[in-house]
């Protein structure tokens, strides 16, 4: 018995000690969306399903819940956010190339229609997708895609 106490004590150390580490907020503002609604134009519609679902791991614009002040919660999101980041940030829109954006889109629709996001860690806290709002985001996308995909047959025509 003496064994768990000092071990539950030990825990609960480490548990007070690392919530002093404070991961970074990823909060720059909505302005760096700018570019990505400009070129992709979404409906207030897809907007909001955006903007419920997919900003705050693919933007550098997060709205945090209050349970982000806790670690190791705060960490573990820091972690998602991160690697959401990583494969598709959409406050980086305006760097990507015409190739970048037109595959981006294209893994948005694959990614919504097989299920893999919004992933089911978020989905568990935040609620899923509708078909709904599955439909109307693939087919927003396939909209959005069109320009860039002119683009790109234009670029590959021989000179």
């Amino acid at each position: 018995m003496k064994i768990i106490k000092k071990v539950l004590i030990v825990a609960l150390i480490a548990l007070i000690g690392i919530q002093f580490w404070r991961p970074e907020k990823n909060q720059s503002g909505y302005e760096t969306l700018a570019a990505f609604e400009a070129d992709t134009k979404p409906t207030d519609k897809v907007t909001a399903i955006l903007k419920t679902n997919c900003y705050d791991c693919h933007s550098n614009q997060t709205s945090y819940p209050w349970y982000a002040q806790v670690a190791p919660i705060s960490l573990w999101l820091d972690d998602h956010i991160r690697h959401g980041k990583g494969d598709f940030n959409m406050s980086d829109w305006a760097s990507y190339s015409v190739k970048k954006k037109d595959h981006k889109l294209d893994e948005l629709i694959e990614e919504v229609e097989e299920g893999h996001m919004p992933l089911d860690s978020y989905t568990w806290i935040h609620g899923t997708l509708s078909d709904e709002d599955k439909s109307v985001l693939i087919s927003w996308a396939r909209e959005a895609r069109k320009p860039f995909r002119a683009q790109l047959a234009t670029q590959e025509l021989p000179q």
